[in-house]
């Protein structure tokens, strides 16, 4: 105890004092040791330990830090309690307890053969949230290795993360997430041809995310929870891709030899309907004249009814009269001229000119 090491010094003091007083007959001096403690006051003792115990928790360090985005797992003895600690400070008693922080943001893994810059969190106390794997080698169903690049982002689910972590360790990843994701893919692809897999690509997308979410979700307490699952790349064997591509190129001949046939049949469809069109007008236009002719035939014919409907022999007779007074007057002029008559009007009077060569016919009704 602090008052007995005082004690101790003390004594030892006074008897090197006597020691020195009885050694000291020539003048020469002995060793004089005092205690550091007595001249640091009473309280020296409580800062001894204070500085002890400082030194032990720095050395021991008793607590951690649980960041954002973590939980705490506490190690009793060696057993996993199963409420997760929540970010903050936290003790535990040295030896016999420890803490070990577990990341629940969100990761990605990727299965990819491209090389990219490096993966994971730079900040210090934050586990790396990326992770790269080669990509996934798939047989087809006529037994031809495909290659599949492929993304997951995925989170730990921090209520059940002691019982996940004790249950799978801290492999856990490999063994729920790479061995679910491997198992699906192969099961989906391997369904189809390489030939068919860039024309499917949509329903093996959606296959795969499906079956690959409803194997971890089957899992007890669901320790992971699946964000997304996405298909990027299907790397075809050299040898199909150029088949692939040879018929492509003849599916786009063919595509470009039917648009110039339904080119053609348009143009003759529209060159149809111009004939049609200049028919249809034609036939309209001759309908036209015909009807035209029609009405003309059926005025004058109404026309001629009247007239000799209106025709009575005094008129006759006075147009008879009318026509002999112009013979006679023109008798006047051409004296030569001769005129046959014909009574009642019903054959035309003719007017023969017999001065010259020719004869001129004049008719009258």
């Amino acid at each position: 105890m602090p008052a007995d090491m005082n004690d101790y010094f003390k004594k030892k003091k006074a008897g090197n004092n006597s020691n020195n007083n009885n050694n000291s007959g020539g003048g020469s001096g002995g060793n004089n040791f005092e205690n550091p403690l007595n001249n640091m006051g009473k309280g020296a003792p409580w800062i001894v330990v204070l500085i002890a115990i400082g030194f032990a928790i720095f050395v021991l360090k008793p607590f951690t830090i649980i960041n954002s985005g973590e939980v705490g797992i506490k190690v009793n003895t060696g057993k996993f309690e199963q409420e997760a600690l929540p970010a903050g400070l936290h003790f535990f008693i040295p030896v016999l307890q420890k803490i070990i922080p577990v990341n629940t943001r969100i990761r990605l893994i990727t299965y990819s053969d491209v090389n990219t810059g490096a993966l994971g969190d730079s900040y210090r106390g934050f586990e790396g949230g990326l992770r790269r794997n080669p990509a996934i080698s798939v047989l087809d169903r006529r037994g031809l290795t495909v290659k599949i690049d492929i993304a997951v982002q995925y989170r730990l689910k921090a209520e059940s993360a002691p019982a996940t972590i004790e249950k799978w360790g801290s492999s856990w990843e490999e063994k729920i997430i790479n061995s679910k994701v491997r198992e699906v893919v192969r099961d989906v692809v391997g369904q189809y041809t390489a030939e068919q897999l860039p024309e499917m690509r949509n329903q093996i997308a959606s296959a795969i995310e499906t079956k690959v979410k409803q194997s971890v979700d089957e899992l007890p307490n669901q320790p992971v929870v699946l964000t997304s699952v996405e298909l990027r790349t299907i790397n075809l064997p050299t040898k199909i891709k150029d088949q692939i591509e040879r018929v492509q190129i003849a599916k786009q001949d063919v595509t470009i030899a039917e648009q110039e046939k339904e080119k053609a049949k348009q143009q003759a469809q529209r060159a149809a309907e111009v004939a049609r069109g200049e028919a249809e007008r034609n036939r309209i236009e001759a309908q036209g004249e015909a009807d035209k002719i029609r009405i003309e035939a059926e005025e004058q014919a109404k026309a001629n009814t009247l007239i000799s409907s209106s025709l009575t022999q005094e008129l006759l007779q006075l147009e008879q009269i009318k026509t002999q007074r112009k013979f006679n007057e023109a008798l006047k002029v051409n004296k030569d001229a001769k005129i046959f008559l014909t009574p009642g009007g019903a054959v035309p009077n003719i007017w023969v000119n017999t001065q010259g060569k020719e004869k001129v016919l004049s008719t009258q009704q």
